[in-house]
């Protein structure tokens, strides 16, 4: 097995045509800043070159006064992580699907739509995920502004 270094590495040269920035936050893990449109190229080139598997697919709010979101690829192979980071607008969040590489992909782009508001323009199934079919349009459980109490009140 390789090491995680080497591993990092490799996964740095992979990406290079497409990142914006890398980061090393911890010896085992890189951080890769990539534009919203070059999320699937990315995705498919660590798949192609048998690099590690895509263990999920992350959303963060990065708050409404920030007026963005993030959405995190993670990436693993053996000891080595590897997170493709895609800043969006919060008003408009837009990402292309990943499933064309990575099939499994679907369930992941599903909750991230349905708890963070991204559309995922491609993916194969946008059906509801976890929330019932009659949840309210443009309310979100995982954005820092969620409030509960709309639930109850009746839709916003």
């Amino acid at each position: 097995m390789k090491d995680a270094t080497t591993l990092l590495q490799a996964a740095q040269s992979i990406l290079a045509p497409w990142a914006k920035e890398f980061t090393y936050p911890d010896p085992m893990r890189l951080d890769v800043a990539l534009a919203a449109g070059d999320i699937a190229p990315a995705a498919a080139a660590l798949r192609a070159a048998g690099w590690g598997y895509l263990t999920a697919i992350t959303g963060l709010d990065l708050g409404v006064e920030a007026g963005k979101l993030e959405v995190l690829y993670h990436f693993c192979d053996g000891p080595a992580l590897v997170n493709l980071r895609v800043t969006l607008p919060r008003d408009n969040p837009v990402i292309n699907s990943v499933c064309g590489a990575i099939p499994s992909a679907s369930f992941f782009e599903r909750e991230l739509s349905e708890m963070f508001g991204v559309t995922v323009a491609g993916t194969p199934n946008p059906d509801k995920l976890f929330l019932p079919e009659d949840w309210p349009d443009g309310v979100y459980p995982l954005r820092k502004d969620f409030e509960p109490e709309l639930l109850t009140r009746g839709r916003p």
